[in-house]
Parts: C-alpha cells; structure tokens; sequence
C-alpha cells in the first residue's frame, strides 16, 4: 500500500504547487492558460514525436492485446460520453472531454512505474508498446471528435494537418524510418521540452483547480472515478483473459495500463478547447484520489505485484 500511495504522491504534490502558487498570487489564471497552452502546442507533440521516433514495434502486430485495450477504451469513452451528455446534460465537447476522462490513463506517473513495480522486466515489451502508440491514437481520436462538430470534412482536413499533435504523430511516425536514427543534436532540443510536458501539465491543473474547483461537477467527476478504475480495466480484463489468446503477464499489463488513473491530456483538451475544464480537472484529482485503493484491488485480482 506504501508503494502504491508513493506512486500518486508526486501528481498530488505537483498539482498542489499549481493550486497553493494561485491562492497566494504567485500565478494567475492567465499563466495557467499560457502554461497550458505551451504543454499542448509544444511540451506534448514533443512527448509524441519522442516516443514514436524511438518505438520499436514488432514485425507482427499483437492484435489480440491491442483489441483487448482499444476495445475497453472504445466502450468507456461511448459508455461515459452518452452518461454525461443524457444525465449531466453538458454541451457535446464537454462529453467528449468526460469520454475523453474516463479512457485515457496517466501512463508516465502511474501506469510505467506501478506495472513494472508489478511484474518487473516481463512487463516491459508489452507496457512500451501500449505506451507507443496509446497517446498519439487517444489525443488524436479527441482532437478530430472536437475539431469535426458542425464542419465540413475539407475543413476537418485542414485543421488537422496543421495541429501540433497530429503533425508529431506524423512526424514521429517518418523519424522512425531514418536508418540511423536522428542525430543527438536534435534530442537535445527535444528532450527538455518532452520533460516539461507532465510536471508544467500538473502545476496548470492545479491553477485551473482553484480556478474552478468542483462546483457542480462533482457528480460527474465521481461518475467518470468509477468508470475509470473499474469498469474500464474490468472491461480489459474481460476481453484479454476470456476473449482474445495472450500471455497472463500482458493481460495483468493492459489491465493495469487502463486501471491507471485519468490522465492529464483530458485537463489539456479541454484546456486548449476552453470546455470542460472543470470536468477534466475533477475527474483527474478524483481518480487520483481513490486509485491507492482501486489499485490494490486489481493487483489483488491479478495476482501481481
């Protein structure tokens, strides 16, 4: 339990720096939005074109794995998106930002260092691989959900060739195919930026959670805690141990990836789209919150750990 509770502790603190720093005036609301805005235009494409220029991926695709995740992904963000648009009544990029919540799991924080706490140097292959392309898919998914609402496609077409997080996953995707790799020079510029993404991300939530608050969100903020640490590894859980044919070990990896709590790219959309906010940054703290416990229960299911 220690362990696990030392994992949150560091998203805790960060976001608290970002809240205690607006109570007493240090930052105000306009630098947690230019904070933002800088960990999305630039902190995240550059995590993005990092972890796709350096991938490896296997020659032949694990489908089974990526269906079990994906699938139980697909589910929740429907199943969360219908929820808050039917009973929460919010607007329609606010249920796609609470989708978005409930789906899309904090992987740097959590996810790396409570799966391979879990099941060491075996769970490494399965865990980068899921790492590789489960942020540029789910940033992109919410970009082209938000983007498209009452557009035409040319319209979509262009928003989207010229939207930093699609053009490094593009970018990435190309870098990939150098023979060589890419000369050192270039990850020095990337690498400082690529690691201010999570703790600025953090330190801009925290402002944005004084700015405002729970409110009347915090219903939905529970709803969204409960869909994403149970149902949606339960939904994991299901399809990897009892649909598709794969290893124990990257069964108990994909489960463990989607019972990670919400992570911070749904405050950053919702940010960047100015819709949310509140939802996003409840839903985070929340499911950070109650994930000591969720956690202990799913290692325990697994027999992991």
């Amino acid at each position: 339990m220690l362990s696990v509770f030392l994992l949150v502790l560091p998203i805790f603190g960060l976001i608290a720096v970002g809240f205690l720093a607006r109570c007493v005036g240090l930052l105000n609301d306009r630098t947690g939005e230019g904070l933002s805005d800088f960990v999305y235009a630039l902190a995240i494409p550059c995590l993005i074109f990092r972890t796709l220029a350096k991938a490896t991926l296997p020659e032949v695709q694990p489908w089974g794995y990526w269906l079990a995740y994906f699938g139980g992904v697909a589910v929740v963000w429907v199943l969360t998106t219908v929820i808050a648009r039917r009973l929460f009544h919010v607007t329609e990029n606010e249920g796609v930002v609470a989708g978005f919540s409930a789906a899309q799991s904090n992987t740097v924080l959590v996810g790396i260092p409570l799966i391979l706490g879990a099941y060491g140097d075996e769970g490494a292959v399965p865990l980068f691989l899921l790492i590789a392309i489960h942020l540029p898919i789910m940033m992109t998914v919410a970009t082209v959900l938000v983007e498209g609402r009452g557009t035409s496609p040319l319209t979509i077409v262009r928003r989207l060739i010229t939207h930093p997080i699609v053009i490094s996953v593009i970018v990435g995707s190309l870098a990939r195919l150098l023979p060589g790799g890419l000369p050192d020079v270039v990850w020095s510029l990337v690498n400082p930026i690529a690691e201010a993404a999570i703790p600025c991300a953090l330190i801009a939530m925290g402002v944005a959670l004084r700015r405002y608050g729970f409110g009347e969100g915090f219903g939905l903020a529970s709803t969204i805690t409960v869909l994403k640490l149970l149902v949606h590894p339960l939904l994991v859980y299901l399809l990897a141990l009892h649909v598709f044919d794969m290893p124990p070990t990257w069964a108990g990896v994909a489960v463990l990836f989607a019972a990670s709590p919400s992570g911070i790219n749904a405050y950053l959309l919702a940010e960047r789209y100015r819709c949310g906010i509140a939802i996003a940054s409840g839903s985070i703290a929340l499911s950070t919150a109650c994930s000591l416990a969720s956690t202990i229960l799913w290692l325990t299911v697994l027999g992991a750990g």
